[in-house]
């Protein structure tokens, strides 16, 4: 009798667990991939992520980091997908309380490509949701015979998706055809 009831509570607290850590985003993620000059480049933009809690996070001073993952992508075998190339982009805005301005940073891969110093919010907010022609792969090397796609997931720091921490990321994608 007693070990039945303490099964029944491990589950319920399991269930319990499971309810918090899973909360749906109402975000969306476009993605773009173009073929241009030898290269799969791919435009995306996070709609309807920029949040009073966004801002809340930024206005606080707290670094705030949005982490995009891009992979391209052939149907395989089965259920198995290849991924053909992968690259890690991010955006972090730095906002200082004292001056009122943010400090933007991208990196591609680690890299840093680019750093603004800014006092328009709106300007933020296209600098942290919207990149244009990331370079994801060589068309040369792609088989024309093969259906491809660029898929794109979005998770943002130091908010997260769960009561646990667990964040749910973001995710898009979008077909393409290689055309020789």
């Amino acid at each position: 009798m007693m070990g039945k009831m303490r099964v029944r509570r491990v589950f319920a607290m399991m269930a319990l667990l499971a309810a918090a850590a899973t909360v749906e985003a109402a975000e969306t993620l476009r993605v773009t991939p173009i073929l241009h000059d030898d290269r799969v480049v791919v435009s995306f933009e996070l709609t309807d992520a920029y949040t009073d809690a966004i801002r809340q996070a930024i206005g606080s001073g707290l670094r705030t980091t949005f982490t995009y993952e891009l992979e391209l992508r052939t149907v395989g075998t089965a259920w198995l997908d290849r991924t053909i190339a992968t690259v890690v982009v991010t955006t972090s805005d730095l906002y200082d309380n004292l001056t009122r301005r943010h400090t933007l940073s991208r990196t591609v891969d680690g890299r840093v490509e680019e750093v603004l110093v800014t006092d328009d919010e709106s300007e933020v907010k296209t600098w942290l949701m919207r990149w244009s022609r990331v370079p994801l792969y060589q068309t040369s090397k792609l088989d024309p015979t093969r259906d491809y796609y660029v898929r794109v997931s979005a998770r943002m720091r130091p908010l997260s998706g769960s009561l646990l921490g667990w964040a749910k990321p973001t995710v898009g994608q979008a077909k393409f055809t290689v055309i020789p």
